[in-house]
């Protein structure tokens, strides 16, 4: 059992790599034009639309136990980065500029992923589903604004993969009815 549901997680990881690639190109295989700035990332609980695929920022970490670069035709990069929590749980995931999550402050100091950062729960505003993390400066005081988080150029969130999919994947899971198809 145990054994299945790893392959099934990976299943799904290398799914939402390769949508990820497919949208943040120039073109998919379906022929249909969509630019990076066009690609919107969604929670997988709920669907929210969490980010958009233009603000994809590589955030690196000494700290990661693994990185995976994957280069697209265009040229463009997701980098995807393992850690493991203090509690021995993996997760792998893709840093962003800004994100609409909600955060739990206050920040913590401990354990964090990225030296000179505290970070603080991220979850998705509809479903509240734990999405990530947001990361800011140590020495910023523990609770800040929204506007000066998304406003500072030291922020970041980091989504996990498993708990994100783009836009298009999503709409490739749902199916029209023959009686709509005209």
């Amino acid at each position: 059992m145990a054994r299945a549901r790893i392959v099934f997680v990976r299943a799904i990881r290398l799914q939402f790599i390769w949508f990820l690639r497919c949208q943040l190109a120039d073109s998919c295989a379906s022929g249909e034009q969509r630019t990076s700035s066009e690609t919107s990332v969604l929670c997988r609980a709920c669907g929210h639309e969490l980010a958009s695929g233009a603000d994809i920022a590589f955030v690196p970490s000494r700290l990661a136990l693994s990185t995976r670069n994957d280069t697209l035709v265009n040229g463009r990069r997701v980098n995807v980065q393992l850690f493991e929590n203090p509690h021995g749980v993996q997760f792998e995931v893709v840093t962003f500029r800004k994100a609409d999550v909600t955060k739990h402050w206050p920040a913590d100091k401990r354990f964090s992923w990225y030296p000179g950062f505290s970070w603080t729960v991220a979850t998705c505003p509809r479903c509240r589903s734990h999405v990530g993390w947001a990361f800011q400066p140590t020495e910023w005081t523990d609770t800040i604004t929204k506007h000066k988080f998304e406003e500072s150029g030291n922020t970041f969130v980091a989504l996990i993969t498993h708990q994100i999919l783009t836009e298009d994947f999503a709409s490739s899971l749902l199916m029209t009815p023959k009686s709509f198809v005209s």
